[in-house]
């Protein structure tokens, strides 16, 4: 059955022409007739909204929403202002493009909003990660393991979510993506966040990773542990898996990080980490049970005072991934927005994808941590 689209637009919009190539079943209506038109006959699968010439979101796109929840939305703007992109998202609307709007960015709004209605999940697994001090590369770990389970799994499998919200978050500058929207918005729309709403609130990174950005500027607006808690249940039903990047100035917020499958705790071989991170972990152990929460110690040197036994010993949490230092790499990839494990021949990159299987409850290959714990050092693979 064709796809039927229903075209908003004033006199000579030039909407229509883009999508009747396409093999859709166009139908048009004049802006100033209203959506009241649109309630005659069936619904259609995609309505389109051409908002360039200045018109204001419709008053009564929330109702046309709540009468016909399965049609799709798309709004074609001047350009993308946040105001107005709230307020429609707020209206119903999922997907919106921008001056000079062309048949392939149109068709591709089309194609996301029809492949929106897809059925949730029973329970997604989520992942955290928390620094047990700042600096020791909990970003840059969650951000590949996300990576690298999103380069393994369907599209739209991984969700990446910044929780830094009281401070800057650079998930998504490591991803090289730059969000119009953040985590704050997710949680102010919770009540009504569906997977339709979540779509306008995300970016897709080259790598495959969906991302709930943290806000580019800090934000004072505190997380309620019932508000967090409920956008990770939804979270939880909508992706395979939920990837948090946790800040570790903020551990109030472990209180609300449930349901979470593994928790990790980043420290490295510094004696100040290492005892910050004995008062983190017994907090961890009373909150989720030893056997949800693990330890991965960054920049490995084997050759360091302490050593992988005595950081599990002081924290009482077994170490699950030992990473091998590579700051160099680490940097350059940063700076390039290109996440690490995409470097087949990088062996730091191939301890995080073993990670990432074993977070996914899949077995490792055996094999190939022993021949990582070889050219690593003495604990320089998965453990």
């Amino acid at each position: 059955m064709a796809t039927s689209v229903t075209i908003v637009e004033s006199p000579n919009g030039g909407l229509a022409a883009l999508v009747r190539g396409a093999g859709m079943t166009v139908r048009v209506v004049e802006l100033q007739a209203g959506l009241a038109s649109l309630d005659a006959g069936a619904p259609p699968d995609v309505l389109v909204l051409d908002l360039r010439a200045g018109a204001a979101v419709p008053s009564d796109l929330a109702t046309f929403k709540r009468r016909h929840p399965r049609t799709g939305v798309v709004i074609a703007v001047p350009a993308f202002d946040p105001k107005i992109m709230l307020e429609a998202m707020r209206a119903g609307v999922t997907e919106a493009v921008a001056d000079p709007v062309s048949a392939q960015d149109l068709r591709a709004a089309i194609d996301r909003v029809l492949g929106q209605n897809t059925p949730e999940i029973e329970q997604g697994r989520v992942l955290a990660f928390l620094g047990a001090k700042g600096g020791v590369g909990t970003t840059t770990l969650a951000v590949n393991v996300a990576a690298a389970l999103a380069a393994e799994n369907a599209p739209h499998s991984v969700l990446l979510a910044d929780l830094h919200v009281t401070g800057h978050g650079d998930a998504a500058l490591f991803l090289g993506v730059e969000p119009r929207f953040s985590i704050v918005d997710a949680i102010d729309n919770v009540s009504r966040l569906d997977r339709a709403v979540l779509q306008s609130l995300i970016v897709r990174a080259k790598s495959g990773v969906d991302v709930l950005a943290a806000p580019e500027r800090p934000s004072n607006k505190n997380l309620e542990s019932h508000q967090l808690r409920s956008l990770l249940e939804r979270l939880s039903k909508l992706y395979p898996f939920v990837i948090l990047d946790l800040p570790q100035s903020d551990l109030g917020a472990l209180e609300a990080i449930e349901p979470v499958s593994v928790l990790t705790l980043v420290v490295n071989q510094e004696l100040p980490t290492v005892r910050r991170a004995s008062r983190v972990a017994a907090l961890l152990r009373q909150r989720y049970g030893k056997d949800r929460v693990s330890m991965a110690v960054s920049r490995y040197d084997s050759r360091a005072e302490i050593g992988q036994e005595d950081v599990e010993r002081v924290a009482g949490l077994p170490v699950w991934a030992v990473l091998p230092s590579d700051y160099r790499r680490v940097v350059s990839s940063a700076n390039a927005g290109e996440p690490l494990v995409g470097d087949a021949g990088n062996r730091l990159a191939k301890v995080i994808q073993q990670y990432a299987q074993r977070l996914a409850g899949r077995p490792a290959d055996s094999g190939g941590l022993r021949t990582l714990a070889k050219t690593a050092g003495r604990f320089g693979g998965m453990l």
